[in-house]
């Protein structure tokens, strides 16, 4: 079921390289998406390092950055709010079983059934959701605890830091690619301001801000198994069931969709079914190790793949370092600027927004462009999950309506013998026109339905044969089929006395058919 990696030496450098600038820029995430959930920093912290470490060990895309993560952690804060930590554990270990079987009944290629719009709609919101979330860095508190915006002095250093730090993305990759661009930008810009000594806010001044704690530090231990504190009985099960399926659900979508953006950036191929088996391992492994769960993280994972990572082992490294950091390195990283922070993650959202989908709006047909802009809404809004299920859900009733509209029928006369030759697909959304293309009392006794042009594809087709036998049988008249697919002649039979039969005509169909070439 899990296969350990075998590491390729090609890229081992460069992935170290990207796994450190990954490190980096986890600390800030994981203890911000700790505090949207209503837990300690640690918890993020642990989390990160549990969800990096195992879903890149035994996860379907080599490269892709998994951690804390702020859809899981929306989802989170309203069970820790009402029953506290330990039920959230609870919640997190049944959402990673939950994962783990999905991976076991492969239904991680069900991610194929996402159009491709909607993947468009969902690369802007997350990228928006992305910018917007890094204007928080711009805020500070106040003596009473309020945030306020940054104003003059301290505004301006903030912007130019982080007009510098983009500049060096920017144009390093144009001098040399040997070492990450982000690495670089984010040394620079922690040299620079040591160095001169500027006043400006650092990652443990946003820890601090964030707990409320003068004290606060990153330093910590590793993660100690720990098994929930809670009844184990079914009034638990009913707690922590309905919040377990929305954080799978949701892991999930997020993950399979990054896996595939992967893919398409480094023409490479993950393994969905894999990718769940990943995730779920890392999110069992958090419920007993008192992490909040967690899945796939677009943004460091954009970060790694314009890093140079392209294997198993940046996502290693960036887990590992991360830990590092929290056990050794606690006071260099406190020392870390925002500002180079948020001037990676803007490049990030600059990367990852499908800048050609302005230019596309006036060419695909109106209903791709209405779901584009559906989903980037509904990403905005609300989570990523329900933007996806928005999505898939309006592209296949636009599907459907369309298809329904191709059902048509040919009129054309065999002797005494009318013949409808049908084209098109008749289904549940087709099937009331169908009924409508045909004129019993008016045609002659013998009518045959030409199906080789069309398909019977649902039980909803089935009932619109019958129901259009029924009415050439009313009238006296008889009713007959040909040229079926040999599916659609499944169909059929496999409907058995839902449907007329005669079984001295045919004794192997469920309606009156004939078979002529």
């Amino acid at each position: 079921m899990f296969q350990f990696p075998h590491f390729a030496r090609a890229n081992t450098r460069q992935d170290l390289l990207s796994g450190l600038t990954v490190a980096l820029a986890l600390v800030p995430e994981a203890v911000a998406f700790a505090f949207v959930a209503g837990v300690s920093p640690m918890v993020g912290l642990h989390a990160a390092f549990m969800m990096g470490l195992i879903a890149a060990l035994f996860g379907g895309r080599p490269g892709m950055i998994s951690g804390a993560t702020g859809a899981m952690a929306v989802v989170a804060v309203a069970l820790v709010a009402e029953h506290g930590v330990e039920y959230l554990f609870v919640a997190v270990l049944l959402a990673g079983l939950l994962q783990l079987g999905a991976g076991l009944l492969k239904l991680g290629k069900f991610i194929r059934l996402v159009p491709y719009p909607v993947m468009i709609g969902f690369v802007n919101g997350l990228a928006l959701v992305i910018f917007l979330a890094q204007l928080g860095q711009f805020k500070v508190p106040d003596a009473s605890g309020q945030l306020h915006w940054l104003g003059g002095p301290d505004l301006y250093l903030m912007l130019g830091l982080v007009a510098l730090t983009m500049l060096i993305i920017w144009g390093l990759p144009k001098l040399t690619t040997a070492i990450p661009a982000s690495l670089v930008a984010i040394l620079t810009i922690t040299l620079l301001v040591q160095g001169l000594g500027l006043e400006t806010r650092t990652v443990i001044d946003f820890v601090r801000g964030m707990t409320g704690d003068a004290g606060a530090s990153l330093a910590g231990s590793l993660p100690a198994f720990h098994l929930p504190q809670v009844p184990w009985s079914l009034e638990t099960l009913q707690i922590v069931l309905p919040y377990a399926v929305i954080l799978a659900s949701v892991g999930l979508i997020e993950s399979l969709l990054t896996l595939n953006l992967i893919d398409e950036m480094t023409q490479t191929r993950g393994n969905g079914n894999r990718e769940c088996l990943g995730q779920g391992l890392a999110n069992v492994t958090n419920g007993l190790f008192g992490g909040m769960g967690g899945c796939a993280m677009i943004g460091q994972s954009m970060i790694n793949i314009e890093s140079g990572g392209r294997g198993r082992l940046s996502g290693i490294s960036a887990a590992l370092l991360l830990m590092g950091f929290v056990l050794f390195g606690a006071p260099l990283i406190e020392q870390i600027p925002l500002a180079a922070l948020v001037g990676v993650m803007f490049m990030v959202v600059l990367g990852t927004f499908e800048w050609a989908s302005f230019k596309m709006m006036g060419k695909v047909p109106k209903q791709d462009a209405f779901v584009i802009l559906l989903v980037t809404l509904v990403t905005l809004l609300t989570d990523l999950a329900l933007a996806v299920f928005t999505g898939v859900i309006v592209s296949a009733l636009v599907f459907a309506w369309q298809n329904a509209r191709q059902i048509r029928a040919q009129r054309c006369q065999e002797g005494e013998i009318l013949v409808y030759r049908l084209s098109g697909p008749l289904f549940f959304a087709s099937s009331r026109r169908f009924g409508e293309l045909f004129s019993p009392q008016q045609d002659p006794q013998r009518v045959i339905l030409d199906f080789a042009d069309s398909r019977v594809c649902d039980h909803s087709a089935i009932e619109a044969i019958d129901s259009l036998a029924e009415r050439y049988q009313q009238a006296g008249k008889r009713l007959q089929l040909r040229h079926l697919s040999p599916d659609c002649r499944r169909l059929l039979r496999r409907a058995g006395d839902l449907v007329e039969v005669d079984l001295a005509e045919d004794p192997l169909y469920a309606v009156i058919s004939e078979l002529q070439d």
